[in-house]
């Protein structure tokens, strides 16, 4: 069967099963061209909730299927490669959150939505990487436990001179592989390019950026520029919505090393055996779902300024 027979195939049985396809940003071409929404995790989770369908199909990792668990728990979630994991989200257990609770009492924890549920449960809010700025903003208290990524709690802890963030030794392995040299070369390469960041790299590599974005700000971003090159500091995967969006500009990545493998491990003939079987599900313990909900709600309340 074709490529474009099988997406026609997967449109038609998604239409009868009364499902939605959401697809990330990083996700193959072939991917996110079936999908019905394609954005970040947790902003594709929460448009996915305020539908009607009955059925969502996550074509991305394990945590992100959890996340559409966890506000939508009367929908039947899927996600069609269960092997797609998230070496992150792999780095921080909830008893590490526990440990630092210890360490660190009445220390706020607030938990980056790239986490498993049994994580969230044992926060007291999430964030994601466009709004952590906001959310550390909103807490009152000197000393904040930010997880798991430590690169991302480096660049929230540049906008607290008065505060302490405290954070794990985890992070995002294809944003951490990216360095200085790298982007040099980039730029060298391409020198009438901006180079935007993701603010999972390193602080070093955030230190060279014309901007730091979330891959949705990223988007928003190089948009409304009136600049025509860039040099793209994030999974490779972004720059195919990149140049769908702008046509007339060029992107670039900042290196070919920005490869998340488990990102593409999610094929159209998975995504069609996950909507003909209705497995695999990915379901939440109600005990863990609440408490997590709880954590997403707050940063959700959060104002946007």
């Amino acid at each position: 069967m074709t490529k474009e027979k099988l997406q026609q195939e997967i449109r038609k049985l998604a239409k009868d099963r009364k499902a939605l396809i959401l697809a990330h940003n990083y996700q193959p071409p072939e991917i996110q061209e079936v999908a019905d929404l394609v954005g970040d995790s947790l902003e594709l989770s929460l448009q996915a909730a305020q539908t009607d369908a009955k059925v969502l199909v996550f074509c991305g990792v394990v945590f992100m299927a959890e996340t559409a668990a966890i506000v939508s728990p009367e929908k039947i979630v899927l996600l069609p490669n269960p092997q797609a994991g998230c070496a992150m989200a792999d780095m921080i257990t909830p008893e590490d959150v526990k440990a630092l609770r210890e360490k660190y009492p009445g220390a706020p924890v607030v938990t980056y939505v790239n986490s498993y549920a049994d994580v969230k449960a044992e926060s007291d809010i999430c964030c994601t990487s466009a709004n952590v700025v906001r959310v550390v903003a909103s807490l009152p208290e000197k000393e904040v436990i930010c997880l798991p990524d430590k690169n991302l709690a480096r660049y929230a802890q540049r906008h607290f001179p008065d505060k302490k963030i405290i954070y794990h030794e985890g992070f995002c392995p294809f944003h951490d592989v990216l360095t200085p040299e790298d982007v040099q070369r980039a730029r060298e390469a391409h020198p009438e390019a901006l180079f935007v960041a993701h603010p999972e790299c390193r602080p070093e590599v955030i230190d060279l950026a014309d901007h730091v974005a979330s891959t949705s700000g990223m988007l928003r971003f190089c948009r409304e520029s009136d600049h025509k090159e860039f040099i793209i500091g994030t999974e490779v995967g972004l720059l195919y919505p990149l140049q769908k969006q702008n046509p007339d500009k060029k992107f670039y990545p900042a290196s070919e090393k920005m490869l998340c493998e488990a990102m593409k491990i999610t094929t159209l003939e998975l995504v069609y055996k996950a909507l003909e079987s209705l497995e695999p599900r990915v379901t939440v313990p109600e005990d863990i779902r609440s408490r997590a909900l709880r954590a997403v709600k707050r940063m959700l309340e959060v104002p946007r300024s």
